[in-house]
């Protein structure tokens, strides 16, 4: 198997998916119908995952099998975007990260330390390049991390009611995707984004065809529009995938994901 890895439109359908409670949500049976069916038709459908984790735990989930390789990599929740060589490696484009570094300008320390003190988060451990991130208790969160998050120029993104994102200003799943479209010469109408958090918001709004799947937060649901090429799925994760590739009718064996999974 190769990678596509050219800066030019080859006509292929690309699925751009988050991967908690999305790719990796449904039953057993509903993912590997879907992954195999990625596997089967490489030559036609292009793998990208948008996703808040950071390209080593992809690069480790993907190498004991649990995931199929992706060919590009949006990770930590839109501040990396990295191509995945055909060796497996997976290198950060920097024509496309250029733009998210400037808009970061260096702020980790100045975001560790204004929300050192700040009630209900707790630094997660992790070590980003270009956000911070923190888990996130409502119940005893003060709204003035905000406050210090905007005097600093930045965005604060809250999902699955659990976790905070310090982010650069305008730079989050959705941009981050269209960006690496643009690059790759991709048209957003053979595009399918998939999500289930508002974390996932940006990119299920960005213009390519979208689906909540089954399950999604409530405050997602609550912010989609009603747009024809939004689909709110019935399916769980994976199922609800294969559901939106079927009812927008983007490949010519959508068909084959839903009856290999009967």
């Amino acid at each position: 198997m190769s990678f596509d890895n050219t800066s030019s439109d080859d006509g292929r359908f690309t699925l751009a998916t988050d991967l908690d409670g999305t790719f990796l949500g449904g039953s057993a049976e509903d993912r590997a119908s879907l992954y195999r069916w990625i596997e089967d038709n490489r030559d036609s459908v292009r793998l990208i995952f948008v996703t808040g984790r950071d390209p080593e735990f992809i690069g480790q989930t993907c190498a004991e099998g649990i995931l199929p390789w992706p060919e590009y990599i949006i990770g930590d929740v839109g501040t990396t975007i990295a191509r995945v060589a055909p060796d497996r490696s997976i290198a950060p484009i920097e024509a496309l990260e250029h733009e998210i570094a400037t808009r970061w300008n260096d702020s980790g320390e100045r975001v560790r330390t204004g929300l050192e003190d700040v009630a209900g988060l707790a630094l997660q451990q992790t070590p980003f390049r270009y956000r911070v991130s923190y888990h996130y208790d409502p119940d005893r969160f003060d709204p003035v991390a905000h406050e210090i998050v905007g005097e600093l120029g930045l965005d604060v993104l809250i999902s699955d009611n659990r976790f905070l994102d310090v982010l650069p200003p305008g730079v989050s799943k959705g941009p981050s995707l269209l960006r690496l479209l643009d690059h790759l010469g991709v048209p957003v109408s053979r595009t399918l984004a998939a999500g289930d958090t508002l974390n996932d918001l940006s990119m299920l709004v960005a213009g390519t065809y979208a689906v909540a799947v089954g399950g999604s937060e409530a405050p997602l649901l609550q912010a989609l529009p009603s747009r024809p090429e939004i689909l709110r799925a019935q399916g769980q994760g994976a199922a609800g995938i294969a559901e939106a590739i079927a009812h927008f009718n983007l490949h010519a064996q959508s068909g084959e994901i839903l009856s290999d999974a009967v």
